[in-house]
């Protein structure tokens, strides 16, 4: 897939907008720890038919593998400032896991750009993580994992390397962002897969009592990653709330 862009962030880390396709009002994806836009495979078709979707690879993994060092605290800008290069002012963003905590990070810290937030099994760890989802999540994860998805998680690990995965996953278990939430405002759903052993449901719970007005629904049979396990429940909730049904019309409002 062609690089559609990209925006440079305090240090230079460089967010790649690795597919921009539809039309309507702009949608932002991010994918997690170890991941790529690759794990939107199964959503961006019906997602497209309603929005402008932008699905974008994080500093350090993906196409972006080759930019300089991932950087929780700074990425956030760095999509900030791709969104002023491609002249967008405000979009929707989902975000799982990692790119969930970063998408809270973004709807906090610059209010006036997203629209609508989307925040899928966030990795907000800090809120109800333990020793014992280090010890046992991500085996119990990948037993409920879907065959289909493993050659994609083997070989995005693979082009991440695991000093940066290592890095990567070090920022996400010192990061305590708890303060950030109540700050958001963009009206918010916290979408979670009802097996997710590696972010286990309380940290929905516990997101959806800091962030005002926002909702808690679950994905049966989904586990960690719900968007590629029950793609077409999560892509209907995911544009339910966004304000759309399937065929890209406004969800009629009753009077």
């Amino acid at each position: 897939m062609p690089e559609r862009g990209s925006g440079r962030g305090p240090s230079g880390a460089m967010p790649v907008v690795v597919e921009d396709v539809g039309s309507g009002p702009a949608l932002i994806l991010l994918h997690g720890l170890a991941g790529s836009t690759r794990w939107w495979a199964r959503n961006i078709p019906e997602l497209s038919r309603s929005f402008r979707v932008l699905a974008i690879d994080l500093p350090g993994f993906g196409s972006s593998r080759g930019h300089r060092r991932f950087d929780l605290d700074e990425v956030g800008a760095g999509i900030a400032g791709t969104m002023d290069r491609l002249e967008i002012e405000r979009a929707s963003v989902i975000g799982h896991s990692m790119g969930g905590l970063i998408a809270g990070g973004l709807a906090a810290d610059h209010p006036g750009r997203v629209e609508r937030l989307v925040l899928v099994d966030a990795a907000f760890l800090s809120l109800g993580w333990t020793a014992t989802q280090f010890l046992t999540g991500p085996a119990t994860t990948l037993r409920r994992t879907a065959p289909s998805l493993l050659p994609v998680l083997i070989a995005d690990s693979l082009r991440a390397g695991p000093i940066r995965l290592a890095d990567a996953g070090i920022q996400l278990l010192r990061a305590d962002w708890r303060r950030q939430l109540p700050r958001i405002s963009a009206p918010t759903l916290v979408l979670w897969g009802e097996h997710d052993a590696i972010c286990p449901p309380a940290i929905g719970r516990a997101i959806v009592e800091l962030i005002p007005d926002a909702r808690l629904q679950t994905i049966d049979g989904g586990a960690h990653n719900p968007m590629w396990e029950q793609p077409e429940s999560f892509t209907a909730a995911g544009l339910d709330f966004l304000g759309t049904v399937g065929d890209g019309r406004p969800i009629e409002k009753e009077d």
